[in-house]
């Protein structure tokens, strides 16, 4: 008799992307010489690492006992990381037991990261950088190939509208990659799974499942549109919704990076033999892609781009199409942007 279900398919989707980081890491070793002292031909390059990043929370748990169980059918090693945020009284026991149920899951090495959360972009953006910023650094130091994290259809779902309620742009209603971070570094398993599967999966195995009480605080947005949200719309339209808005975040990734190669392949033709943007050149783009590179070009100026919202580049796109010797636009972190002599400039102010 085989697993249950929701296990089989929780497993499924480990596996495929398990199979996809092999052939990543079998590709690199081939472009690229063994880091390092020179490696004798006879001897095999030590297998690949993965990682999970793993909370406690029921997605998180599905996702590490499902690592567990294919990585060494793969010949691959997994490990995991917990994060602790120190945004909750005994945070630093709850990791603890992480760490006590990820070593009974048998994965190795095991780490327990302690992270200072800071206040830019609200406390859900900021935890999520400090967090990000801790994983990036684990993946390094242990050379992972890999880092699963545990984000479900549903999460997808409540990305899509938190960018719509953002009008950010249809970058922003692409939610989360399955694929990201420097080198593909991030992978996204169960994005065509819900919730609920996660949840049956650690149920059926007996795997004990943390309930993070901020998933359900009305200060949170994310939480409100969990809980509050969601259900109103599949009220009002129905069942599916959730499944709509994850089909609706991949065709808008879809159009997005086709956007986004075709201003990396006209910027250079905007540009002066100094390297500046011509407004005239660029007044001449259709809209998608001129704001496109002007986005880029406020974020190689040092603007951070989880700060760049729509509206500062819709008042910049004025300097180019709307231009009445309106002064310099200041944009986060304290980039200026100004029209001089036709071109756009973009700098540290």
């Amino acid at each position: 008799m085989g697993p249950h279900p929701a296990v089989a398919a929780i497993r499924l989707a480990v596996r495929r992307v398990l199979h996809d980081v092999l052939t990543d890491v079998a590709t690199r070793r081939t472009l690229t010489p063994y880091p390092g002292t020179p490696h004798p031909s006879h001897e095999q390059p030590p297998p690949p690492l993965v990682l999970v990043a793993c909370s406690g929370g029921a997605d998180s748990m599905a996702l590490a006992s499902a690592l567990a169980f294919e990585a060494p059918k793969l010949g691959i090693r997994a490990g995991a990381v917990t994060v602790d945020h120190g945004l909750q009284p005994g945070s630093d026991l709850r990791a603890a037991e992480v760490v006590t149920r990820m070593t009974a899951l048998g994965l190795d090495p095991i780490e327990s990261l302690v992270v200072h959360v800071g206040r830019d972009g609200g406390p859900e953006a900021a935890a999520r950088d400090a967090r990000y910023a801790a994983l990036d650094d684990a993946a390094e130091r242990h050379d992972a190939a890999a880092v699963l994290l545990g984000h479900t259809r549903d999460d997808q779902a409540e990305t899509v509208l938190l960018g719509l309620a953002r009008g950010s742009g249809i970058r922003s209603l692409s939610g989360m990659a399955a694929v990201s971070g420097a080198g593909g570094r991030y992978r996204r398993p169960f994005l065509h799974l819900d919730r609920q599967t996660a949840r049956k999966a650690c149920m059926v195995q007996s795997l004990p499942v943390w309930d993070d009480p901020h998933n359900a605080d009305p200060a949170y947005t994310r939480s409100r549109l969990r809980h509050e949200g969601l259900p109103a719309l599949e009220k009002a339209l129905g069942k599916g919704v959730v499944e709509a808005l994850a089909r609706t975040a991949q065709l808008s990734r879809d159009d997005a990076d086709a956007l986004d190669a075709w201003a990396a392949q006209a910027e250079s033709s905007v540009r002066d033999s100094g390297g500046l943007l011509e407004c005239a050149k660029l007044f001449a783009l259709p809209p998608a892609v001129r704001r496109r590179i002007v986005r880029r070009a406020a974020i190689e100026a040092g603007a951070p781009a989880g700060a760049l919202f729509a509206r500062h580049i819709e008042e910049v796109d004025r300097l180019i199409t709307g231009w009445r010797g309106q002064g310099a636009i200041n944009l986060p972190g304290k980039v200026v942007a100004q029209r001089q002599g036709g071109r756009l400039v973009i700098r540290q102010g």
